[in-house]
């Protein structure tokens, strides 16, 4: 549904920001280098913790806007502060079984901190606007997936990374969002994506949608988990594959919202005099 493109992004610290508008809406794409040394230990003494991904674009952003203020974005240091700082039992037991595993690796003593060391996120962007925002209201309402894979000419597209990690060698925990604009609705997936060498993948993903003349966008949040020894029918060729290694992996939830716009007062004749 997406063009084509490689999970890994460039890297490269040529920064850059450029907008495209869909009828009232202004999408905006922030690209900036990697956060200096100095910048990530501050912040992550501010979330109490030990220590953030190794590439952390600090300054890259998403943002869908209004033309009257409101709108939503997704950015990288709003991603981790969704992440656990604090113990969290599943996450340790997956810890020390990825601890276990690794026995003989010089770095496997320092993975298990007070901190979720996955950096797993439920983030599901940020919204934004001064007094008036959208507000977001449960729904089975579902995004359809089956039109929108339907030939459409794409007018924009654009992928920005927020953060990547290696987790020593052994695996990557990263999360990128990518937008398309058609000529009657935009689209927009971000993803985090985890794979611990050995142990587990896990995919959180985000989808927003939008068709002009609607009074509302729709976002669907899911997760899904699994174990490798649960994926031994599975090519290991597709677990680096976020794409293909999806549809394999066990559906753990799936949270529908309508993200409902304000409503705008119309001028009253005072206004107009």
């Amino acid at each position: 549904m997406f063009p084509s493109t490689s999970t890994m992004m460039s890297h490269g610290f040529k920064s850059s920001k450029q907008d495209f508008t869909f009828g009232p809406w202004k999408m905006t794409i922030m690209k900036n280098h990697i956060m200096k040394s100095k910048d990530i230990e501050r912040l992550a003494e501010e979330m109490n913790m030990p220590s953030l991904p190794e590439m952390l674009f600090g300054e890259n952003v998403l943002r869908i806007q209004h033309a009257s203020g409101y709108g939503i974005e997704f950015n990288a240091t709003d991603a981790l502060r969704r992440v656990n700082n604090m113990e969290d039992a599943v996450k340790v037991a997956c810890a020390q079984e990825w601890l276990e595993s690794r026995a003989d690796s010089e770095h496997s003593k320092e993975v298990v901190r007070p901190y979720d060391w996955t950096y797993t996120t439920d983030y599901r962007g940020t919204l934004i606007g001064d007094g008036v925002q959208m507000q977001v209201m449960k729904t089975t309402e579902r995004i359809d997936l089956e039109k929108l894979k339907a030939r459409e000419q794409i007018m924009f597209f654009d992928e920005v990374l927020l953060f990547e990690d290696e987790l020593h060698d052994h695996g990557v925990s990263m999360i990128s969002v990518k937008i398309r604009v058609m000529p009657t609705s935009f689209f927009l997936l971000m993803r985090f994506f985890l794979r611990v060498d050995g142990v587990m993948i896990r995919i959180n993903d985000t989808r927003l949608h939008h068709e002009a003349g609607n009074d509302y966008m729709l976002r669907e949040f899911s997760m899904r988990e699994s174990k490798v020894a649960e994926l031994q029918n599975v090519p290991a060729a597709l677990y680096t594959d976020p794409n293909e290694i999806a549809q394999h992996l066990r559906l753990k939830l799936t949270e529908c919202e309508r993200l409902e716009l304000p409503v705008t007062p119309c001028p009253t004749a005072n206004d107009v005099l």
